[in-house]
């Protein structure tokens, strides 16, 4: 008898529990759409549609769930089904372009909220502005943009920085997909070989936002955001040549690996090797340069529609300027003049978001940076490791909307200058907060702060506040 029972115990349970699913497909403009985030209200479950638009969530208990349909640019749809008693439910949806929805920025809150809710400026620039104004890198790119002046600093090597509202280029803080990857050493030829046709936007930030990211945001900052691997296009290719022979390639490729990740690969070939000297004072007018240039990112499907993703991207240039006569056998010797730069970087960041009911993300970067350059017969070695990790929690509590974040930075600087007989070795972690408290719809109030301590410089506090 009790047999029977534990039989019976078993079976109903199953029944009632195990078999529940809900499926159905995802249609816009009566087409199957993929990568939408199918997810439960106040559940972690959740999926993602396939490339035919279906999604399924399995084992489910029995109740009325709320199920609700996402994708980037697109109106979100919610339904309400019940399941219960070895249910197959069938939910399908139909989603429309959101025709009202504003831009979505990153770069003032460290989390995606709408550009007009945004509690700073941020200026917007789209993909479709570079290819409207072909540029070699994004250095050049940016030169139309108010307030922000790309500026060479070498008129022989035709090396510079980005100043933005006058300041000096070291205060302005420049990253890719929100890491600070290009900082230090690195800062003149961060934004060379960032290839165009993986750029979805640049946001730029004008003004102070060290609280956040740190004092080399003091001035604002440049976030290169890369594309969407769900929305790029398959194959892009964009190549021009300039009257002075020079020749830029920019290519880029969107693949499916299995059902469990997409990859985004761009490859960028910027070619000028025709010494010019149209103003008779026997130097070059521009830095003669190779570079070459290889970006991927891998972007993990979860069943949890949880984001995932890592990129990394390797560079290398070989630049010179200087007298019209030199060639490579005159580097570092003192019979003619010329500035030759190699340099040979790689780069790494991840983006991880925890599946947990406690809104939380981790990001990291890893860059190293490698330059050997002569100015003249003046040798300038240098080596700049920096390591960057940290963890995010966003998250709307009534009026509320609360950032906390802890981040550990760790810089390895060492060249063959009298000014660095030892490596400069530090590490420096920082804990911020950031607080958005909405007043009513149209008057916000902002208030931040945040702690450093560098091993070798001690303490560093940074507060803000700004009312809107």
């Amino acid at each position: 008898m009790k047999f029977t029972y534990l039989v019976t115990f078993l079976f109903l349970y199953q029944f009632a529990f195990a078999q529940n699913s809900i499926s159905g497909k995802v249609l816009l403009d009566n087409a199957p759409l993929a990568h939408v985030s199918i997810t439960i209200e106040n559940e972690t479950v959740g999926t993602q549609t396939d490339a035919n638009g279906k999604y399924e969530l399995q084992n489910l208990k029995n109740g009325t769930y709320k199920i609700k349909a996402s994708h980037t640019g697109l109106k979100a749809a919610t339904k309400t089904v019940v399941v219960k008693n070895n249910q197959k439910a069938q939910l399908n949806f139909e989603l429309d372009f959101d025709d009202a929805l504003d831009e979505v920025v990153v770069s003032a809150t460290m989390r995606a909220v709408s550009r007009i809710d945004s509690p700073m400026p941020v200026d917007v620039i789209q993909n479709g502005f570079f290819l409207k104004n072909p540029t070699a890198n994004i250095f050049e790119g940016l030169q139309t943009v108010n307030g922000v002046k790309p500026q060479i600093n070498c008129s022989v090597c035709n090396t510079g920085d980005i100043h933005i509202n006058g300041l000096e280029g070291p205060y302005t803080m420049i990253l890719i997909d929100g890491m600070p990857i290009v900082s230090g050493l690195s800062t003149v030829y961060g934004l060379s070989g960032i290839p165009n046709s993986l750029i979805e936007r640049v946001e730029i930030v004008k003004g102070p936002a060290s609280s956040l990211y740190g004092s080399e945001a003091i001035g604002g900052l440049i976030n290169v955001i890369t594309k969407d691997v769900y929305k790029a296009p398959k194959f892009t290719a964009d190549i021009f040549s300039t009257s002075w022979a020079e020749t830029n390639i920019d290519l880029g490729f969107a693949t499916q690996v299995g059902k469990k990740a997409n990859v985004l690969t761009g490859v960028n070939a910027f070619y000028y090797d025709t010494p010019i000297d149209n103003n008779g004072d026997n130097f070059t007018d521009l830095t003669l340069q190779k570079r070459a240039s290889v970006f991927q990112k891998w972007d993990f499907n979860r069943k949890s529609g949880k984001a995932f993703s890592v990129a990394g991207r390797y560079f290398y240039e070989d630049r010179w300027g200087g007298e019209m006569q030199w060639n490579k056998s005159h580097r570092g010797g003192d019979q003619v003049y010329g500035e030759s730069i190699y340099t040979s970087r790689y780069e790494l960041l991840g983006n991880y978001e925890f599946n947990t009911h406690f809104p939380l993300r981790a990001t990291f970067s890893y860059t190293d940076h490698d330059q050997n350059s002569v100015y003249g017969t003046t040798p300038y070695l240098a080596k700049q490791r920096i390591g960057f990790g940290q963890l995010l929690h966003a998250k709307t509590y009534g009026r509320n909307d609360l950032l906390l974040g802890a981040a550990m930075r760790y810089n390895y600087y060492n060249d063959n200058t009298p000014a660095t007989q030892t490596a400069d070795e530090y590490v420096m972690p920082s804990i911020f907060v950031q607080n958005d408290f909405k007043i009513d719809e149209k008057q916000n109030v902002l208030i931040g702060a945040r702690y450093d301590y560098n091993s070798i410089h001690g303490h560093i506090f940074t507060a803000r506040s700004l009312s809107l």
